[in-house]
């Protein structure tokens, strides 16, 4: 990708996380950006392009934080090495996660290309929860168990992020999910038809 292209990405994912979409228009961005807006059109085709280039980029980080030599750890460290990554891709790409998972906006409707990268990385996530089942388990109760997984983790990122968290104590929420993730899977392997 050329740097007029990384500038334009850069400035639009800083501009959303002020103001979400409302905040992003090929003005505001091509200021940001220090390009002309013609230079916004020629490389994503409008706003529209930008947000699903956001879009596409988030699900692949996502991916990313789940992708990771596996040789030699339990099913369960897995699991917990993958929420650590995706906690860790949440805080250092907060604009493009609150576009993918917390800012849902009637004037953004993601283009096939950007639904089947998500579906992609869903498809990630539902892999690596898998490995805390039987192989025969059936594809209803690993998608179960992926969302599970996927709520708690997304609950607490949410919640890191919400305006919320400042009447707290500033709690460490990602040891809190992390300790709440592996009580849900030693439950997961538990069960007595989830074990092999």
């Amino acid at each position: 990708m050329n740097i007029a292209k990384r500038k334009i990405l850069q400035a639009a994912s800083e501009l959303f996380l002020e103001g979400g979409i409302a905040a992003l228009s090929v003005r505001s961005i091509a200021k940001k950006a220090g390009v002309s807006t013609i230079g916004i059109y020629s490389h994503f085709q409008g706003k529209e392009g930008i947000l699903d280039e956001l879009y596409i980029q988030g699900f692949e980080l996502v991916m990313q934080a789940m992708d990771f030599e596996r040789k030699e750890l339990t099913a369960k460290d897995i699991v917990l090495k993958g929420v650590r990554g995706y906690f860790a891709m949440a805080d250092v790409h907060e604009g493009h996660y609150r576009l993918i998972f917390g800012e849902s906006d009637s004037r953004y409707t993601p283009s096939e290309e950007a639904k089947a990268v998500a579906e992609k990385a869903f498809g990630q996530l539902l892999n690596v929860t898998a490995l805390l089942l039987p192989e025969k388990a059936s594809m209803a109760l690993k998608q179960k168990n992926a969302l599970e997984i996927w709520a708690f983790v997304h609950g607490y990122v949410s919640l890191k992020h919400h305006a919320v968290a400042s009447i707290f104590e500033t709690p460490d929420w990602y040891t809190m999910a992390e300790e709440a993730v592996s009580v849900h899977i030693d439950a997961i392997l538990a069960k007595p038809e989830n074990q092999a």
